[in-house]
């Protein structure tokens, strides 16, 4: 594997990272929206990734090296979660149904705020690898001089 080779890993794991925390934003802001466009309250995004072969560039295919064992992460979709809203009494409430209760969305802030930690973290993680990958592409450079 090249010193590029890693940097784009690195950097599809930040790209993907940055979606799930754009979605969990999403998830944090909607929380008491009880009215989307789709119709009802707002459904919870998750976010799913996937492991991919890293992409070949011209002059990796004519030199016919490529590390087969070498993926990188992207999001392949973002799809609303399948739960059901919670049903909360309110009938003062202007989107109260006949009953008086009201369609909010089922997102935990908790665990919203766990798993933006998480992203936070997977983010950082994915800082110091391409920042570790740098300084070794510029050790290398120093050795040759």
């Amino acid at each position: 594997m090249d010193f590029l080779t890693g940097m784009r890993v690195s950097s599809s794991g930040m790209s993907a990272q940055r979606a799930r925390m754009n979605t969990i934003a999403s998830n944090i802001a909607n929380v008491n929206t009880t009215r989307a466009p789709e119709g009802g309250p707002y459904r919870r995004k998750e976010v799913v990734f996937a492991a991919l072969p890293q992409q070949r560039n011209f002059g990796e295919i004519l030199a016919g090296k490529v590390d087969e064992d070498i993926n990188r992460v992207q999001v392949v979709d973002i799809r609303p979660d399948r739960k059901g809203p919670i049903m909360k009494y309110d009938p003062t409430h202007s989107d109260a149904n006949e009953e008086g209760y009201v369609a909010y969305p089922d997102i935990n802030v908790m665990q919203e705020m766990v798993d933006m930690l998480q992203a936070s973290r997977s983010y950082e993680a994915n800082i110091s690898a391409m920042n570790t990958t740098k300084n070794m592409a510029l050790s290398a450079i120093e050795l040759g001089r």
